[in-house]
């Protein structure tokens, strides 16, 4: 019989192995390096340095040591290459704060912390020049005290200063010798146009501010450089390793990693500020939004971030260091027991309250406000602060959200919890409970995956917006809250604190 040849045998082609991103990740109280590998269907990331964020309090002020922000990110980038071939670097952080340069390039003093006093002493003076109602007009930007275009007003080295980095666009050119502003983090500091998408002539006119100190806007996902020849030979990293451009504000990249897969949603980015709002696509700039302290921040994609700022875990992070000084050094989970188990309700302060912004004793300032509004709040008591602060921040979300609602017509159906604070437990139930509305917990590390996506979408490995969230959801740890327990008490304990 004639022998018939089987079909030959056809492999599948090999998986394309995952490709490696860098993320410099800077917060307020620290900084990291993050890799994020990035498959077909697959999204791992992998720490790869941590370091302390630190300020320094001088005779002149509350600084940042940007020195040292700037080596903890070298230190991570050579870690980095150590182990994986680095397609590209990105680097996001805190908002407004900035470094001038002189003509020759040096950095003049170490940048300001926004939580100095400076910012709000010249609030007065730059509105005679241009009128609150006119810079909302302009920018859409939520009234803060230290927003970029205070902290200008107040500053005594504009003379010498050639050049205005903000701190994302500062270190990238450290690492490149480029000069740009990322959009995104332009749109935080009062002088970028919220039309127009560009620096706003009039008000640097009217402030008297050089529209050559300001470098050119950079969009996410463009080229920002490749690494300097001493960058490279310091880290490992190859030589032509691009730097993009990525949604440098940190809220922006973690609005970036939303794992939401339909439209009708609210963000809460949560960490030490909550920042708490809707992706639109144009900005609201009408005198209701100014009355309501929204702020209309650049998103990617030329989304608009309108959200407020709400004093987020900054309040439990302050209270957790200052009972550690004392020698008591429970761990968060215990805490969060002992809150969970302490009376609902006992006392509540509005979060916002200005004397909560500076650092100190959180639990004895926290005290004092409920004295003098008629409550009790014994300050050693940690379970009743801890549970005073959280449901105090749930208060704000409800808040938050219900007025952006109204102001833009947007209807919501799903909260989604991102950053640090999704991994508190008692705070996205009682952010359930509070709005009366699921909450999406997840991803934890938002920020660095926003950053990361940003540059794999560069590259090509994934299509658009949507392809990143859905990626987002496949792949991250999500935890979902339903609300529960009796609304009457949330809106009574609302009505207290005036955020009803």
């Amino acid at each position: 019989m004639p022998h018939h040849r089987g079909r030959p045998t056809v492999k599948p082609p090999a998986p394309h192995p995952p490709t490696a991103f860098a993320a410099a990740d800077l917060g307020a109280t620290s900084g990291r390096v993050v890799v994020g590998r990035i498959g077909r269907d697959s999204l791992d990331l992998t720490e790869t340095h941590r370091f302390d964020n630190t300020p320094a309090q001088l005779a002149d002020g509350l600084h940042w040591n940007a020195l040292g922000l700037h080596q903890g990110v070298l230190d991570g980038l050579r870690e980095a290459a150590a182990r994986w071939d680095v397609a590209s670097v990105g680097i996001d952080s805190w908002a407004v704060d900035y470094g001038l340069l002189d003509a020759d390039g040096a950095l003049i003093g170490n940048p300001f912390h926004y939580r100095d006093p400076r910012g709000a002493a010249a609030v007065e003076d730059v509105w005679r020049r241009v009128p609150a109602r006119d810079l909302y007009r302009i920018t859409g930007l939520q009234h803060l005290p230290f927003n970029t275009v205070f902290q200008l007003a107040a500053e005594k080295n504009l003379d010498r200063a050639r050049t205005l980095l903000l701190i994302p666009d500062l270190l990238t050119h450290w690492l490149t010798g480029t000069v740009g502003t990322e959009a995104t983090n332009a749109s935080t500091t009062g002088l970028y146009d919220a039309r127009t998408g560009n620096w706003s002539t009039p008000i640097l006119a009217a402030l008297g501010l050089d529209p050559a100190v300001l470098a050119p806007l950079r969009r996410p996902g463009d080229h920002a450089g490749t690494v300097l020849p001493h960058v490279a030979a310091t880290t490992g990293l190859r030589p032509d390793t691009p730097l993009v451009a990525v949604a440098s504000h940190d809220t922006a990249s973690a609005v970036a990693a939303v794992p939401a897969t339909t439209a009708d949603f609210a963000y809460i980015s949560c960490g030490t500020w909550s920042l708490v709002g809707l992706e639109l696509d144009e900005p609201v700039l009408t005198d209701a939004s100014r009355a309501a302290n929204f702020t209309n921040e650049l998103g990617i994609d030329n989304t608009v971030r309108y959200l407020r700022n709400v004093m987020g875990l900054w309040l439990l992070s302050e209270s957790q260091r200052t009972w550690r000084a004392r020698g008591r050094r429970h761990q968060l989970p215990e805490l969060l027991e002992r809150a969970a188990a302490a009376r609902p309700f006992a006392a509540l302060v509005n979060p916002d309250a200005p004397e909560f912004l500076a650092p100190g004793d959180m639990p004895a300032r926290l005290a004092e406000h409920c004295a003098r509004t008629g409550q009790h709040l014994p300050p050693d008591d940690q379970g009743a602060v801890v549970r005073c602060i959280l449901e105090s921040l749930a208060l704000a979300h409800r808040h938050t959200l219900r007025r952006a609602v109204e102001l833009t017509g947007r209807p919501v159906r799903t909260v989604h919890l991102v950053g640090g604070g999704s991994r508190n437990e008692l705070l996205c139930q009682f952010t359930a409970d509070a709005t009366g509305l699921p909450v999406v917990a997840g991803p934890t590390e938002a920020t660095a995956i926003g950053n990361i996506l940003v540059q794999a979408r560069t590259h090509g490995l994934v299509a658009d917006r949507r392809a990143m969230r859905r990626l987002v959801a496949r792949t991250q740890h999500l935890k979902r809250y339903e609300p529960s327990g009796d609304t009457r008490a949330w809106d009574s304990a609302a009505a207290r604190v005036g955020l009803d």
